[in-house]
């Protein structure tokens, strides 16, 4: 089948090294233009993950889509050094697909595309559009494009991508832990709470009205001796 990606001119040649492996390191430092990307794959170690995935899985191998230093760049500054540790690996991780995919076979690719990254059916993924001499890459939040081959074999395969790739992932906004339950009151206790409180009620009614009723008595005690000492005094004059 035609090639769906151009062969780059500095590409260096197809196949392993004198050695008898692949040293994806060693492989992007002659591609040239890769510092950027070989620096966070040691920093975040995922180049360790990604040459064990590769001893490995021999019959599936590796697809990496490798941006360049250009590309890198054109980030916001800052903006790798923002993200937590986390995020660092899955973004580095978001750029390796876990099968071969040879440059005439990404038409033959289901959308949406698993990556490294991607922990479960629905996370980290991508699609990919084939058509012509064109591969476009979509993320949901950068839409890139393979420019060409930097290395082929059987089992592993480098592209040039002209953007880095930016999950859709990293856009989703973190769902809010919903508010702790507040615990009702058992029935029998409000029942229970409500007997007293109506019953305080009621000696309270109770003390007022003996209230009420001692000053009117004293009233009348008091009105009763003035009485009398009204009659004595008409009586001695």
């Amino acid at each position: 089948a035609k090639p769906l990606v151009p062969s780059l001119p500095q590409s260096p040649s197809s196949g392993a090294d004198s050695s008898g492996s692949q040293d994806i390191v060693k492989i992007l430092r002659k591609a040239k233009s890769f510092n950027t990307l070989i620096r966070l794959l040691k920093t975040t170690q995922i180049i360790n993950q990604v040459n064990a995935q590769l001893v490995t899985s021999k019959n599936g191998g590796l697809t990496i889509l490798a941006p360049d230093d250009g590309a890198f760049s054109e980030l916001k500054a800052g903006y790798f050094n923002s993200l937590g540790d986390r995020q660092q690996k899955a973004l580095i991780q978001y750029h390796v697909l876990p099968v071969y995919v040879s440059s005439s076979n990404f038409d033959a690719l289901s959308n949406p595309v698993l990556t490294l990254a991607s922990d479960s059916p629905t996370g980290y993924q991508l699609n990919v559009t084939a058509y012509g001499n064109s591969v476009n890459i979509s993320t949901g939040v950068v839409n890139a494009t393979l420019t060409g081959i930097v290395y082929t074999d059987k089992t592993l395969a480098i592209y040039h991508v002209d953007k880095v790739l930016i999950p859709l992932d990293f856009s989703k906004p973190k769902p809010i832990a919903p508010a702790p339950a507040v615990a009702k009151a058992p029935k029998a206790d409000k029942e229970n709470a409500s007997a007293e409180d109506d019953d305080q009620a009621q000696a309270a009614k109770d003390s007022s009205g003996a209230m009420s009723l001692v000053g009117t008595q004293g009233t009348t005690l008091v009105s009763f001796g003035v009485v009398l000492l009204a009659a004595a005094a008409t009586m001695s004059s």
